[in-house]
């Protein structure tokens, strides 16, 4: 069987970590077994879909590095065939005609809660006589699905489950104005995409049992059913808005590499043994349902900000600079020019072993860009306070002598005069540092001079005397 697999968001609003989760895992099924993954668009909810949030869903799965196969499939487009089976059913005596009034509904729903009980549509309409049907109302198209014994749904990762067919009443499939309900929708795109397994939360099982006696009904295949616990928050909640439960804009936003996602993503309610690192192709080569757990994953930022460190260790320097640029602008409030990019290039290999994230690369990597006189901060203020001008005077002397300019002729000259002093090194390199940077904590100072060349460096260090 080639397997084709699907993610299928509603462009409500923004593609949330869970669904990029979701997406994930389909995503690494089907490349695992060389099979399709396809994108379904469900934007029959008209009011709340929205372009916009389309556009966040494809840039969201483009970040991630999710490609997807064949078009994008639009649910909304497809109404007319989602209609024509739902008459069909009607046609075979496996649906009917549904009378009721909203009041009637309303009314029966009150009546069950009074007495304490789930409502279910009692099936009033299923075996009357459509004459009987009161004027002026237009009838919906309810599903008569089976009263009698069970629906077992044998799910690869919850394992059987079964539910009594007495439980599931019989649901609307077209609504009064004709237009398909997402039960039905779900169904025929699924069987016309030819989707040979269905891998989505947990919090779909209850749709499962009903879209599989759909699908027997139409007389369609039934794929697979996984169905993946969701992720829930640090303290054991239903992830939200209040645990980080962003979208995946958000992430990139912030600063997380897409390799890092997908990894930590991999990781919630999946596992190959005690791996925590695991590339791209690792986790094609070895994904597989019979991994993934079912208990609920917790999101954990400190987790994720230590993975991506990893990865931006890993990063290559020039795509971190490209990536740096455009931050240490919004910082700075002006485009970097090409000094700036070299200095940052420079001195990316000592900066990133330092961050976890990218938005902290371009705050430690800020000082490159900054106005000049520099404002330092508070540790580099107190470190400029207390030292003496003459020491800063004397550093400057050491090096305006210093040819040619590296960190470690620099570095040389530093040390001598420390030597001479009969000063520890860290006593000269330290109001260098503040001078320099307008912090006390920066990538090796020797670096950072070499990175600024010899004019820059002796213009910040005579400021730095004289602010």
């Amino acid at each position: 069987m080639s397997v084709v697999v699907r993610f299928a968001p509603s462009p409500t609003g923004f593609l949330h970590i869970g669904g990029g989760r979701t997406a994930l895992f389909n995503w690494l099924f089907a490349r695992h077994h060389g099979g399709k993954f396809r994108l379904r668009i469900e934007d029959t909810d008209r009011q709340r879909s929205t372009e916009a949030a389309i556009e966040a869903i494809f840039e969201g799965m483009k970040w991630l590095g999710l490609d997807w196969d064949d078009e994008v499939v639009f649910q909304f487009a497809r109404a007319s065939r989602h209609a024509d089976v739902a008459q069909k059913m009607l046609a075979e005596g496996k649906a009917y005609h549904c009378y009721c009034t909203p009041e009637e509904l309303d009314a029966l729903r009150t009546e069950a809660k009074a007495a304490g009980k789930p409502w279910r549509y009692d099936g009033r309409w299923r075996d009357r006589d459509p004459a009987e049907a009161p004027a002026g109302v237009k009838p919906v198209i309810r599903f008569k699905a089976p009263r009698e014994g069970a629906t077992t749904i044998e799910d690869l990762v919850q394992g059987p489950v079964t539910v009594q067919n007495q439980e599931l009443d019989d649901l609307i499939i077209l609504r009064a104005d004709g237009t398909p309900t997402y039960n039905l929708s779900v169904v025929v795109d699924d069987h016309d995409m030819g989707v040979t397994h269905v891998i989505r939360g947990d919090d779909h099982l209850t749709n499962a049992f009903r879209q599989t006696q759909l699908y027997l009904a139409a007389g369609f295949p039934t794929p697979i059913f996984a169905h993946i616990p969701l992720i829930h928050g640090p303290d054991g909640a239903k992830l939200s808005k209040r645990h980080g439960a962003l979208g995946v804009d958000a992430y990139r936003d912030m600063g997380y590499l897409p390799e890092a996602m997908r990894n930590y993503l991999l990781r919630l309610s999946w596992s190959h043994g005690d791996d925590e690192i695991i590339s791209t192709e690792q986790a094609i080569e070895w994904f597989g349902l019979e991994n993934v757990g079912r208990s609920p994953a917790r999101f954990d930022f400190v987790k994720l900000e230590n993975l991506n460190g990893h990865y931006l260790r890993q990063a290559d320097d020039a795509r971190l600079v490209a990536e740096t640029l455009p931050r240490l602008a919004e910082l700075s409030g002006t485009e970097p020019g090409p000094e700036a990019s070299a200095r940052l290039t420079a001195l990316m290999p000592a900066l990133k072993e330092r961050a976890k994230t990218l938005k902290e690369l371009a705050e430690s990597a800020a000082f490159l860009v900054a106005a000049r006189p520099l404002a330092p901060d508070a540790a580099a203020a107190k470190l400029l306070a207390e030292v003496d001008p003459e020491l800063v005077r004397a550093i400057i002397g050491a090096l305006q002598a210093v040819e040619p300019w590296t960190a470690a002729s620099t570095e040389a000259a530093v040390r001598g005069l420390a030597e001479a002093r009969g000063l520890k090194l860290g006593k000269v390199a330290q109001p260098l540092r503040a001078g320099l940077t307008g912090r006390a904590v920066s990538p090796p100072v020797f670096d950072v001079l070499a990175a600024f060349g010899k004019q820059e460096s002796l213009g910040r260090l005579a400021e730095a005397v004289h602010t």
